[in-house]
């Protein structure tokens, strides 16, 4: 059975989170590792000391955490959470094999994500594979963002689409 955060520190953690202020991190950061302290091994409370970390530019310190988290047991929607954020810092540090590694996962494990597919889009455009990251956003678009305008070429985007991805499956 997926682990469950006890319903109060699930409020816990909103509380703290909507309270944060991108332009002054440290205290988000501080109220997280207060909650961490009284909770250490919490998946999600580990997820959000990763991602106050990554908000305030340290990656390094936020990959930690990551990983802590999903070792912890981690699950549901947190899980997809933290790989897209885990995926994007992996991105952020030039590990780009293993940031498109660990959204090629979360995508087969969370398959109708719509942000995990603009974090894979992004992380194989930046090593190097336009082609599958724009065949990724042009079936987001087509599965997405019908309008009349667009439903007219439908057909079209997703035939570029597959024809991009088969290309960068070729290369």
């Amino acid at each position: 059975m997926p682990h469950q955060t006890p319903p109060a520190l699930a409020a816990r953690l909103r509380e703290i989170f909507a309270a944060r202020d991108r332009a002054e991190m440290q205290l988000t950061i501080e109220a997280f590792l207060g909650v961490l302290a009284e909770h250490p091994e919490e998946p999600e409370v580990l997820y959000e000391v990763g991602g106050a970390y990554d908000t305030a530019g340290e990656e390094e310190t936020a990959a930690g955490y990551y990983e802590r988290a999903m070792a912890s047991g981690l699950s549901g929607d947190a899980l997809r959470r933290c790989l897209l954020q885990y995926g994007s810092t992996l991105r952020n540090l030039g590990r780009l094999d293993e940031s498109v590694e660990v959204l090629e996962r979360a995508r087969r494990e969370f398959p109708g994500s719509d942000s995990l597919k603009v974090w894979h889009a992004t992380s194989l455009h930046e090593a190097g594979r336009h082609d599958a990251a724009v065949a990724i956003l042009l079936e987001l678009i087509s599965d997405r963002l019908p309008s009349e305008e667009l439903v007219r070429y439908e057909p079209a985007l997703r035939g570029n689409a597959a024809f991009l991805a088969g290309r960068d499956a070729r290369r």
